[in-house]
């Protein structure tokens, strides 16, 4: 139990579950936000441009069922709006971005290649001496 204890202490200390809670929290605060543009803006004046019609009483009555159909259509319109967004900061948040810069590899040569250069040269210069 103590072990489980530790690992998860060590797991919630890290950054990214901190940055992830914090998110969760500003996306629920900004879902909110565009749910009411939404509703409380857009919706109204898409009504009224095509003739004072509600979308949230939009409905089909089947037996005794209701399908709502004009609240689907708003939170299609909430997802649009709230993906826009995100995708909007985001590009925005790389631009700010540094490009990372890699660094060139070097690769360490092998003993035996060196030793088999060494040998090359060696017989270059004998050679070269006769």
């Amino acid at each position: 139990m103590k072990k489980i204890l530790k690992e998860f202490k060590e797991f919630i200390s890290k950054g990214n579950v901190i940055d992830m809670a914090i998110g969760v929290v500003v996306g629920t605060a900004f879902s909110k936000i565009v749910t009411s543009l939404v509703n409380d803006v857009i919706m109204p004046l898409v009504g009224i441009v095509i003739g004072g019609l509600d979308f949230t009483s939009l409905s089909i009555k089947v037996k005794d069922s209701e399908i709502l159909y004009g609240s689907f259509i708003q939170n299609i319109v909430d997802f649009l709006i709230i993906a826009a967004c995100i995708f909007t900061v985001v590009k925005i948040m790389n631009k700010f971005k540094k490009p990372k810069v890699e660094e060139p590899k070097t690769v360490e040569t092998p003993e035996d290649i060196k030793l088999l250069t060494e040998i090359r040269d060696l017989l270059k210069k004998e050679t070269n001496k006769k």
